[in-house]
C-alpha cells in the first residue's frame, strides 16, 4: 500500500511541477510578446500555485496510514518466532596434523673461532728518490718485477760529477804538494833554531804553516771522497728485496734531489716474503682472550706467538697460517679497538700488499656443544627458540641462548638437550600443535656443504 502511494505521489509533483514551468515559460518567450499584462500576470500565478500547493499534496499524498492491529499482531508474533528458532553456530575448523622432520642434536667437541676482517701490509716499503739532481739516462727495469737489494735501476748522466771528482782530486794532489813543501821547509828550520841561526818565532810560523797546509789536504779528500759518492749516486739501486712498481718518470728527464717533499719520485718497492696483517680486536674480545691465557688456555690474541688463520674472500676454509708477532700497546679510544699483527709467509707471492682477508682467532678452549641446524632456530621479537616435539607428538616451545655457527651447524647453548627431538623442516609447525614427526639424523658433511657458500663471519644469535 505504501508503495502505491509513493508511486501516485511522484506522478502529482512531476505533472505540477512540469505544468508550471509550461504555462510560465509560455508566457514570457519573445514569441508571445502580444499578450497583455494581464493574461501574463494569470500565468504566473497558475505556475505559482502548480509548484507550491501541488507539491505538497502529493507528500501528503504518500504519508503512511494509520496502524493497524492485525498488522501489529502479525509482526509481534514473527519476531518471537524468529527468536525462538534455535541458532546454529558454525563447526570449528578441525586442527590439521602439520608434517615435520626431527632430529637429535649432534653433541661433540668444538672450539669457538672469532673471526675478523683484515688487511696484508709489506714488511718493508721504500719509496725510491734521486739522491743527485740530473737528467735521467736510462731505466734498468721492467714495470711489476721481483727485484733484489742492490739491483741497478736508474742511470743519471754520470759526467758532470766524473769532471767534479776530477777537479776534487786534482785539489787533493795540490794541497799535498803545499803540505810536502811545508814538511821541507820545517825540517830544514830545526836545525838552525838549534843554532841560533833561525829565530823561534820564524820556525813556529814554518809550522804552522804545514799544519795548514795538512788541514787542505784533508778538506781536499773530503771534497773529493763527496764527489765519489755524487758519482756512485748516478746509480740507482734497490734497496731492498721485493716488486717494483711502474716507473714514475721516464729517461730524458730531470730529476731533483733534495728533501722528500722536493725530490722526485721514480718509483716504490715493497717487500713480499714475509708478510704482515693487520686487523682489530674489540676491546671484549681482548678481556675474553687475556682471561683464557691467565687461566693456561692458548686461545686468542691475548700474548704474541699465537696462531691464526686465514681465508681469502673466495675462500670458505681457512688454509693458511700466521704467527701474531705484535699486539698494540694501548686501544684506540675512538673504535674501542686494539690492533693485532700477524707474520705470514709468502713464499707463493698469493698474498698482496693492501688486500684484505678474513681471519680467525681461537675464541675457547675445547668443549662438549650441543649443536643444531641453523634453519631449526626461529626467532620473534624478545627470544630465540626451536620447537621440541614430546611423546604426545605435540611441538613445544623452547627458549634458547644460541652461539656461533660451527661446521653449518648452529651452538646452543642453553635450552636444548641432547636427547630432544628437534623440529628442523617444517615451517607450519605452531607451539602447542600436534606434527607427525619423522625422525632423521644431522649429517655433519652434510651441513658442512651446506654452509660453505657463506664467506662472511656468522656471529653470535643474541
Amino acid at each position: 500500500m505504501a508503495k502505491n502511494r509513493w508511486k501516485w505521489a511522484r506522478r502529482v509533483i512531476a505533472i505540477c511541477t512540469l505544468a508550471g514551468f509550461a504555462v510560465g515559460v509560455a508566457y514570457n518567450q519573445p514569441l508571445v510578446a502580444s499578450t497583455d499584462a494581464g493574461t501574463k500576470l494569470t500565468a504566473t500565478a497558475l505556475t505559482t500555485f502548480c509548484i507550491y500547493v501541488g507539491t505538497p499534496a502529493g507528500l501528503t499524498a504518500c504519508a503512511p496510514a494509520p496502524a493497524d492491529a492485525n498488522s501489529d499482531k502479525t509482526k509481534t508474533a514473527t519476531a518471537a518466532a524468529v527468536q525462538a528458532a534455535p541458532v546454529q553456530k558454525a563447526a570449528p575448523p578441525s586442527a590439521a596434523i602439520v608434517a615435520v622432520t626431527t632430529s637429535q642434536p649432534v653433541v661433540t667437541e668444538v672450539v669457538e673461532w672469532d673471526e675478523y676482517t683484515a688487511r696484508f701490509d709489506a714488511m718493508e716499503a721504500v719509496e725510491v728518490r734521486a739522491r743527485i739532481s740530473g737528467y735521467l739516462t736510462a731505466i734498468a727495469f721492467k714495470d711489476g718485477q721481483m727485484v733484489k737489494k742492490g739491483e741497478l735501476l736508474y742511470e743519471i748522466d754520470p759526467r758532470p760529477f766524473e769532471r767534479a771528482l776530477d777537479q776534487a782530486r786534482a785539489e787533493v794532489a795540490q794541497a799535498k804538494t803545499k803540505a810536502d813543501n811545508s814538511m821541507l821547509d820545517v825540517e830544514r828550520g830545526r836545525p838552525l833554531m838549534e843554532r841560533k841561526v833561525l829565530s823561534d818565532k820564524a820556525f813556529d810560523d814554518r809550522a804552522n804553516i804545514l799544519r795548514d797546509a795538512q788541514a787542505s789536504v784533508k778538506v781536499a779528500e773530503a771534497k773529493a771522497a763527496t764527489a765519489e759518492l755524487d758519482v756512485a749516486f748516478t746509480r740507482i739501486t734497490s734497496p731492498i728485496n721485493g716488486r717494483i712498481g711502474r716507473a714514475l718518470v721516464t729517461a730524458g728527464n730531470w730529476v731533483s734531489a733534495g728533501a722528500a717533499a722536493n725530490a722526485t719520485l721514480l718509483t716504490t718497492i715493497v717487500s713480499v716474503d714475509p708478510i704482515f696483517i693487520y686487523f682489530d680486536v674489540s676491546e671484549n674480545n681482548n678481556l675474553k682472550y687475556k682471561r683464557l691465557t691467565d687461566r693456561g688456555e692458548k686461545a686468542g690474541a691475548a700474548m704474541t706467538g699465537a696462531t691464526i688463520e686465514i681465508a681469502m674472500p673466495d675462500e670458505t676454509t681457512f688454509p693458511y697460517k700466521g704467527t701474531l708477532d705484535f699486539i698494540d700497546n694501548r686501544l684506540d679510544p675512538g673504535t674501542a679497538t686494539l690492533r693485532v699483527r700477524a707474520k705470514v709467509d709468502n713464499k707463493s707471492g698469493l698474498f698482496t700488499p693492501g688486500m684484505f682477508a678474513r681471519v680467525r682467532l681461537a675464541g675457547s678452549a675445547k668443549y662438549q656443544a650441543t649443536l643444531v641446524p641453523d634453519e631449526a632456530v626461529i626467532s620473534d621479537q624478545a627470544n630465540k627458540f626451536v620447537l621440541v616435539v614430546g611423546e604426545d607428538g605435540t611441538a613445544n616451545r623452547r627458549n634458547i641462548k644460541p652461539g656461533p655457527l660451527h661446521g653449518g651447524l648452529r651452538i646452543i647453548r642453553e635450552g636444548v638437550k641432547a636427547d630432544d627431538w628437534v623440529v628442523v623442516k617444517g615451517a607450519r609447525a605452531r607451539a602447542g600443535q600436534k606434527v607427525d614427526a619423522k625422525r632423521e639424523p644431522i649429517k655433519l658433511k652434510e651441513a658442512t656443504q651446506a654452509a660453505a657458500p657463506a664467506a662472511t663471519p656468522q656471529p653470535a644469535r643474541n
